[in-house]
């Protein structure tokens, strides 16, 4: 919590409005007993009406001074809390946008989702009752203290009793709270979890008929996170009856104490002063029930800051270099230099001395059977992982001494899996480059073979895309997804296995217009179909992460039995 109340610095005229506001409730509130006091005391027996009419004036007044500093203080406290929760939610947002694949692999989407959203606003809360509650009541305390000894020290003696009893309860709850309350935020993370997969997942779960065990497995997860719930809300439910009955037998024996000193007539005590202690130290209690509150309130807060903190304090695997090298003339020269790659707790490297040059005007394919680990590969040009050992140089620089923005501008990257944001298509196109013209945005859905679905759909290039491009057919998006990494004229094309979804037709006429818009540019191209990538200028043939081949199409038939098995178990040999 110390990075939250460090944060808290940046609202310090806020704070300052809240301070004042809470003084001037805590004055008002102080002031009114004492006034009844005199009412009771002094003009009730003595008949005097104008005294009783100008002492319930000046009482009114007060009413109103505290209502509106109560007011103003819920105002200020709010604005500073909600003001703290948006700065913390657009850092913890800013901090993920710059993750590398390394930290997304450590925290879960699921969890990324809730520290940004549910465990800010529990701490958002707990700053807003802090706020609210923490100044007001030690000056309400302290002031209570003062004015109850001023109208009676014998009276105010009871407080030595039930104060200790109401802060052991406190203790002993706070005790308890923290466990829960850090599986409390655990268990959120689990639900999210299971309600983004099953979403994300909803055709997968109707078209094998799961959704029975999918709902099973909600329920679980939901049943868990009650039963924490429950036992999180009896503890707190404890606290409030047993410190109204600290309360309420504090007040009884006020009123039994202040009955008999008035009967007996002992110290000559008033009405009007044992109701004035009354309320005074009904006042003192109500302050540390409000604190205890805030007690209770704080390791809830307390574990979702410190979640919070985790993701904040992540230092990221992929660096900014310290003196970024300057962009060289050179334009698209990748080489790769017996590059090695494993992922963090792994015992074998997935990728293994991988070395080769591609030059602009070149086509380099990669291929293997599943797992082999081109995908890996190919992530590593824009640096979402970083290589052990070796070296990957575009035109002539280690990739690592790159500003990253940098880097990747150099970089139009098709991700195996296609994803679109919700929007328009021009939107999605316009991630490449946000300052393309309507013609090049046009020209590049051209080249991608989408010119007449696109056209075909209401509004065109002005068509909504749903979230993640669910209203798109698998081909449709993959072609997009193309058309966003033309638009941006890079000098490296990077293809992870993006025509898979293409029948042979569009796929090929897609290489075509592809070749020729790419003619200066390097393209790397990772592809199941030998058909996709038998005109490669260079195929890699991967097999459990080292490169057992590489050369042309016809080179690799007569070299490479890895490739001729992959070759023939697609073509006959006269296609081959």
């Amino acid at each position: 919590m110390t990075k939250v109340f460090k944060e808290l610095g940046h609202f310090k005229i806020g704070i300052i409005f809240i301070v004042i506001t809470v003084i001037g409730n805590v004055i008002a509130s102080l002031a009114l007993p004492n006034y009844l006091s005199t009412i009771i005391n002094e003009s009730i027996p003595n008949k005097d009406v104008l005294g009783i009419i100008s002492i319930g004036g000046t009482m009114l007044i007060f009413v109103l001074i505290g209502a509106v500093c109560n007011i103003a203080t819920g105002y200020f406290s709010s604005k500073v809390s909600m003001g703290l929760g948006k700065n913390m939610r657009s850092n913890v947002f800013r901090k993920i946008q710059y993750f590398s694949q390394t930290e997304f692999d450590q925290f879960s989407t699921s969890s990324l989702i809730t520290r940004t959203n549910n465990d800010i606003i529990q701490v958002q809360n707990f700053i807003n009752m802090l706020l609210r509650v923490s100044l007001m009541a030690p000056f309400m305390f302290v002031g209570g203290i003062i004015m109850a000894l001023s109208k009676s020290a014998t009276m105010s003696m009871i407080l030595l009793i039930s104060m200790p009893v109401m802060i052991v309860v406190v203790l002993l709850i706070g005790k308890f709270a923290t466990p829960l309350s850090k599986k409390m935020q655990e268990k959120i993370d689990k639900i999210n979890l299971v309600t983004r997969e099953k979403l994300t997942g909803i055709r997968v779960a109707r078209a094998f008929g799961t959704e029975d065990y999918e709902t099973e497995r909600f329920k679980e997860v939901n049943a868990d996170f009650m039963k924490n719930s429950i036992k999180m809300n009896t503890l707190m439910g404890a606290m409030t009856p047993v410190l109204s009955l600290v309360l309420y037998a504090t007040t009884v024996a006020l009123l039994a104490f202040g009955g008999y000193q008035i009967v007996t007539t002992i110290n000559g005590i008033m009405i009007g002063d044992v109701i004035a202690v009354i309320q005074y130290v009904m006042q003192i209690m109500m302050s540390v029930m409000l604190l205890s509150m805030i007690f209770v309130m704080y390791p809830r807060a307390a574990v979702s800051a410190a979640r919070i903190n985790e993701v904040m304090d992540t230092v990221e695997a992929i660096q900014e270099p310290a003196i970024p090298a300057s962009i060289p003339q050179e334009k698209g020269v990748l080489e790769f230099k017996d590059v090695v790659f494993g992922f963090e707790g792994a015992d074998h490297p997935v990728i293994k001395n991988i070395s080769f040059t591609s030059n602009p005007g070149e086509i380099t394919a990669i291929i293997g059977s599943t797992g082999c680990g081109k995908s890996v590969l190919i992530n590593l040009i824009p640096r979402f992982y970083d290589v052990l050992s070796g070296e990957i140089l575009l035109d002539g620089i280690n990739i690592k001494n790159y500003k990253i923005e940098d880097l990747r501008k150099k970089i139009g990257y098709v991700p195996q899996k296609a994803f679109l944001f919700k929007g328009t298509i021009s939107d999605n196109i316009q991630f490449g480059d946000e300052n393309a013209s309507e013609d090049r945005i046009e020209e590049a859905i051209r080249i991608a073979q989408s010119y007449d679905f696109v056209t075909a759909k209401e509004g065109g290039f002005e068509a909504p895309i749903a979230q993640g491009g669910s209203n798109v057919s698998g081909g449709q998006k993959q072609r997009l997804a193309i058309a966003r990494a033309i638009v941006r004229k890079p000098e490296v094309y990077i293809f992870d296995d993006s025509f898979s979804a293409l029948d042979f037709k569009t796929d090929a006429a897609l290489r075509s217009a592809l070749m020729k818009e790419a003619k200066e540019a390097t393209v790397i191209l990772v592809a199941q179909r030998v058909s996709t990538i038998m005109h490669a200028n260079r195929i890699l043939v991967m097999e459990n992460g080292q490169c057992v081949g590489m050369g042309k199409h016809e080179d690799l038939l007569k070299t490479c039995d890895v490739y001729k098995e992959i070759v023939y178990s697609q073509l006959s040999k006269e296609e081959a």
